[in-house]
């Protein structure tokens, strides 16, 4: 495997993680009242999973059998992810 490849699927993680942690911390903090919160953040948490999932190991299914390799594969899949999270550090950071 190429090791720019590695860097960037290593990047790529670590930026989902890093994201992931930021909504976690503001969701929490939302449900203690510590932060103003939706009344529906709980509901829409949960709901946003299963779809979440699904999407990520369909891009991921869709790599393998178009024979990518297996960074490439990872990167698809983590995208539909990395996509969602940004999406609600975003929303919850307004």
């Amino acid at each position: 495997m190429n090791p720019f490849a590695m860097l960037k699927l290593q990047t790529q993680m670590t930026s989902l993680m890093m994201d992931t942690q930021t909504v976690m911390t503001l969701r929490l903090m939302g449900m203690s009242g510590a932060i103003p919160a939706e009344h529906d953040e709980n509901d829409r948490m949960v709901a946003e999973k299963a779809p979440a999932m699904a999407d990520a190991y369909a891009a991921g299914a869709k790599a393998a059998m178009a024979g990518s390799t297996p960074d490439q594969i990872m990167s698809a899949a983590m995208a539909p992810l990395s996509k969602k999270v940004r999406a609600n550090r975003d929303r919850l950071m307004k």
